[in-house]
């Protein structure tokens, strides 16, 4: 792993530092919720395929100039598979499962996968992938993260689960390569009741708070 090319995403990863990541079980907001986001500047954007029809949403946005669109949850090869013919361009798990990791790598599409102790780091690094996943959210993430980059520095991680405004300044310096804003940005009351206005409004402070956290 250590000689393996880098994947071009990854630049685009280093520039925006964060992803919009939506799951929710309420159809009709899966394409208002993440526009709402992308409105806000979002550029990195991922649907669980736990969404209502979610591959059709992740094609749609696919086809959004300067949207860069990856799938989550995703479990299987066969879910990798549909993932991508529908035009992800990362997958994302919340496990490390070695065969995903390595039919995501040979398809060319930049995977990451869940991780949560210092083993699961480096054999799924060892595996392919470039990006870690850190999930679940460890109760004090920031010093959980630096404790494990400590020995290995070379470890891209993405923290979700558990970022929020309080605590991403804490996770930059800790050394994340990025985080990801789930619930805090897709609050579950807000969709259920459609105000995605207010999604684009935490949109907008979340951006700016991981611009400012991550230099």
């Amino acid at each position: 792993m250590a000689d393996a090319p880098v994947h071009p995403l990854l630049e685009t990863f280093a520039a925006e530092r964060c992803s919009a990541i939506l799951r929710t079980p309420h159809a009709d907001a899966v394409a208002p919720a993440m526009q709402a986001a992308v409105d806000a500047g979002f550029r990195i954007v991922e649907f669980t395929l736990t969404c209502p029809d979610a591959l059709r949403h992740v094609a749609d946005f696919a086809a959004t100039d300067g949207l860069t669109v990856g799938a989550g949850t995703v479990l299987t090869v066969a879910d990798a598979r549909r993932a991508l013919d529908a035009g992800a361009r990362f997958l994302v798990s919340p496990v490390a499962d070695d065969e995903v990791i390595r039919y995501a790598v040979d398809a060319g599409a930049l995977m990451v996968p869940g991780v949560f102790t210092p083993n699961e780091m480096l054999r799924a690094w060892r595996a392919g992938a470039q990006v870690l996943k850190l999930f679940p959210g460890p109760p004090d993430g920031p010093a959980f993260l630096r404790a494990c980059r400590g020995p290995m520095p070379f470890l891209r991680v993405f923290p979700t689960s558990g970022v929020t405004l309080a605590n991403v300044k804490d996770y930059f310096a800790a050394g994340a390569f990025g985080v990801g804003w789930v619930n805090d940005l897709f609050a579950a009351d807000d969709l259920a009741a459609g105000r995605f206005e207010a999604v684009r409004e935490r949109a907008a402070r979340m951006l700016a708070a991981t611009r400012e956290a991550a230099g």
